[in-house]
């Protein structure tokens, strides 16, 4: 049983969304928005976080909430053995997305401190040199940092920094979106952000992407959201502080895009490509680490400061995802074996280490990959898995319970009259739609 609790619902909000606020929304969302049309990645985006991500995202903090254990107790108790082994995928999902993040932080990392370097006259290449030893080392600092958060607890560790992270987040990332919106090329790339074209809308990928890019950001399908609802009083109100973390998720993706997008078009209006020949966005994987620092590097002096916070603001973004990755299997560790978290979080760092250096080391083979399976097949499967968890084996009268708890008015609200049957009928099929379409 679960114990420990967060200290305000806020500390909850905060949290929680510096879980789904991740470079899924600072790196992820606007290359994926650039890669696929702009404002009609922008439009279906907004469309699916609502329609399907937020309702998934409702059924993942039930199942937390009813049992205050962990994921793969969680999920048994509502499925037997399939929720258990339903629980060891999900933990599966999120260390495997844990491993390709601390690469792509450490990279943050290296990129920021050149930046700091370079204004106080010190230049170190190997900070920005694609090399298996950076990648490893900064890599391996980047989960040291997630450790030290961890290891403290939830109140004292993950909550508390959650609650500094998340304000500076915001605060970098408005600056930095105004301050770029100045620069010539910037009007035009928020047009092409806020312009749908309908035909791309027709696009199979764009529909996958979308699908994708919800839950990821959303951090669904990999127990993180039912593992810190497990930390929730009972009269927490499930439905209304998911939408608060909805709304505070996509809005920092649409912040992003206004940063990132415009970015883009103000490097093209310095002479830089960032289209190839067939129209399609150069080197998507790795936009901020090729073009943004080609970018800064036109603009002298200023393009350091640029550079510097634009690399902190994603870092920091980096960080507040990686507490959640590392606390999921945390928690089910010293649930299941009643170890110290200290020395839970130590073993699963270790284990998630060992798959990152095997990416590092098949990186071409292995990096791709693994980014494509798990936030574009296996977190929206997971998600419409819970779904049908909750919306066949739960029956009504317990279901109101664990979304409302002692809210006797939410039994006539609007959303208790659409939830229980979208979440056991449309949702499922909606993603089902989503996934085979993008095979076809």
């Amino acid at each position: 049983m679960v114990k420990t609790q967060f200290s305000s619902r806020l500390g909850f909000v905060l949290t929680a969304a510096g879980s789904a606020v991740g470079l899924g929304n600072i790196w992820g969302f606007p290359t994926q928005a650039a890669q696929h049309g702009g404002g009609a990645f922008l439009l279906l985006y907004l469309l699916l976080v609502f329609a399907l991500a937020y309702p998934a995202l409702v059924a993942e903090m039930a199942i937390g909430r009813r049992g205050h254990q962990e994921p793969i107790a969680d999920l048994g108790s509502l499925a037997g053995k399939v929720g258990k082994l339903t629980g060891w995928l999900g933990l599966l999902a999120v260390s495997a997305i844990l491993s390709f993040y601390l690469i792509i932080a450490g990279w943050l990392l290296g990129y920021m401190s050149d930046a700091l370097l370079r204004l106080v006259g010190v230049s170190w290449p190997w900070l920005t040199t694609f090399s298996l030893g950076r990648n490893l080392i900064l890599g391996l600092l980047f989960g040291l940092i997630t450790w030290w958060v961890v290891q403290r607890g939830l109140q004292e560790g993950i909550e508390k920094w959650s609650k500094r992270l998340m304000p500076a987040l915001l605060v970098v990332l408005i600056a930095l979106a105004c301050y770029v919106l100045t620069l010539p090329g910037g009007s035009e790339g928020l047009t092409a952000y806020l312009t749908p074209d309908p035909q791309k809308l027709l696009a199979p990928n764009l529909w996958l992407a979308a699908t994708g890019q919800a839950f990821f950001s959303l951090s669904i399908g990999v127990c993180v959201m039912m593992v810190y609802a497990s930390y929730l009083d009972k009269d927490a109100s499930l439905p209304r502080l998911g939408l608060q973390v909805t709304l505070i998720d996509s809005g920092i993706a649409f912040l992003a895009g206004l940063l990132v997008i415009p970015t883009l078009y103000v490097a093209k209006a310095q002479g830089l490509a960032i289209l190839d020949a067939h129209g399609q966005l150069i080197s998507s994987d790795t936009l901020v680490f090729d073009l943004f620092p080609r970018l800064f590097a036109t603009m002298g002096s200023a393009g350091l400061v640029l550079s510097f916070g634009f690399f902190l603001l994603l870092a920091v973004a980096a960080l507040t995802s990686t507490l959640s990755m590392l606390e999921v299997p945390t928690a089910s560790l010293v649930a299941r074996t009643g170890s110290s978290r200290r020395v839970a979080s130590a073993w699963v760092l270790g284990l998630v280490l060992i798959a990152m250096a095997l990416i590092c080391w098949q990186f071409g083979t292995l990096f791709g990959l693994v980014v494509k399976v798990v936030t574009q097949y296996a977190q929206p499967l997971l998600g419409l898995v819970f779904c049908v968890y909750v919306g066949w084996l739960w029956r009504r009268d317990s279901l109101l319970k664990a979304l409302a708890a002692e809210d006797e008015t939410f039994a006539k609200s609007w959303f208790w009259r659409l939830w229980p049957g979208y979440v056991k009928l449309v949702c499922p099929l909606l993603i089902l739609l989503v996934m085979v379409q993008s095979i076809q």
